[in-house]
């Protein structure tokens, strides 16, 4: 039972003043703008937009200055500021294989047509403070050269070439996706609806589940068939055209696991597929969903469901750092009938236990005496 609190608003109007003295710091020291965190703190404005479900690099930002750089507070808030939107309709589906690719690794293949392509990465980096970057000097233009015009086909295509993974299955025409954010979660669910709540998850959450994956908790044994970070294009049907209008373009980290798998009685021995789709760069992130996805098909490949990482309901209930926030944090609002409650059967408890052990004692000194 909440009880209101009476009598606090001024408390928090000061409290609110405060936070807001606290966000802006110093004022000897120049605000952030929104153009210095899209450009510089990039990764942290595609997460908040991930995690958010709205893809929009200057209100990721803003809300980045508003939660005063807490990456959770900044995508409630993104969430929340979504809801007042209006709704249009649905794009297509993005061909992620007609992708303008920035950068793409395979762990599978050394050479894949179109080639491998390492772009901004952190992998081959010393993890070492640089002392440059606090003095704010210049950086160096990267090389560039002309873009090749080969095809980049998903590793996937190469294997389903020889029949070795199983089938990516073709969309239904009359099949409409499910949307999370307009209905209620059921279980269990289909794995368009998993997808949309993975890719919205908790990247730290999905990362500790799918490192648990190859801890032996789910027994997979996966491979990066591809990761790959670039541009899409995006294109809705509009009744009265009979084309597709383009609006425009977004950039999206894609992950492709190839899993092992011993077949079953309605399949034969071949390898199977993990999925991950995200906003921004984000490939530990789209590597993570890639993990749980595989784990959670397990019930699909007629596997023992024996880990977290593979219980449909666990992973899709808890994934939701909004949810998680929301529920834990409330534990900070008035519980005072409650406890109260509490506090009284306690001290009851106590008495009698007391009590027992009271007369135990009186008892154990008359046998004594006897």
């Amino acid at each position: 039972m909440y009880v209101a609190v009476k009598g606090g608003e001024a408390a928090i109007a000061n409290a609110h003043a405060l936070l807001a003295d606290r966000r802006r710091g110093d004022r000897s020291v120049p605000a952030l703008r929104l153009d210095q965190i899209v450009e510089q703190l990039a990764l942290g404005v595609d997460r908040v937009m991930s995690e958010g479900s709205l893809y929009d690099r200057e209100l990721a930002a803003l809300a980045i200055v508003q939660a005063r750089g807490d990456m959770i507070e900044a995508i409630f808030l993104v969430r929340a500021y979504r809801t007042t939107l209006p709704r249009f309709g649905y794009t297509r589906a993005i061909d992620t294989g007609a992708m303008l690719v920035e950068r793409r690794v395979s762990a599978t293949y050394k050479d894949l047509p179109g080639g491998q392509l390492l772009g901004p990465t952190f992998d081959y980096t010393h993890r070492l403070l640089d002392p440059e970057l606090a003095a704010g000097g210049e950086v160096a233009e990267p090389l560039q050269r002309a873009s090749d015009a080969d095809a980049m086909p998903r590793v996937s295509a190469i294997l389903a070439r020889e029949g070795l993974i199983e089938p990516d299955g073709d969309m239904p025409q009359d099949h409409i996706p499910g949307d999370i954010t307009r209905e209620p979660l059921e279980f269990p669910m289909a794995r368009d609806i998993r997808l949309q709540a993975l890719s919205r998850g908790d990247e730290g959450f999905l990362l500790a589940l799918g490192y648990s994956t190859q801890r032996g908790y789910a027994r997979n044994h996966p491979f990066v068939g591809e990761v790959r970070i670039g541009e899409v294009e995006l294109e809705l049907d509009v009744p009265e055209l009979p084309f597709a209008v383009p609006l425009g373009s977004a950039r999206v980290t894609e992950c492709q696991m190839v899993n092992q798998f011993k077949g079953s009685t309605k399949a034969p021995p071949q390898f199977t597929r993990g999925y991950g789709l995200v906003f921004g760069q984000s490939e530990r992130k789209a590597m993570a969903m890639a993990l749980c996805d595989r784990a959670l098909r397990a019930t699909e490949f007629g596997e023992d469901v024996v880990a977290a990482a593979q219980d449909e309901e666990f992973v899709i209930s808890h994934s939701d750092n909004v949810q998680a926030t929301g529920f834990v944090e409330h534990l900070k609002l008035p519980h005072y009938v409650d406890f109260q409650a509490e506090l009284d059967l306690v001290r009851r408890m106590r008495a009698e236990h007391d009590a027992r052990e009271n007369a135990g004692k009186a008892e154990e000194k008359r046998e004594a005496a006897e």
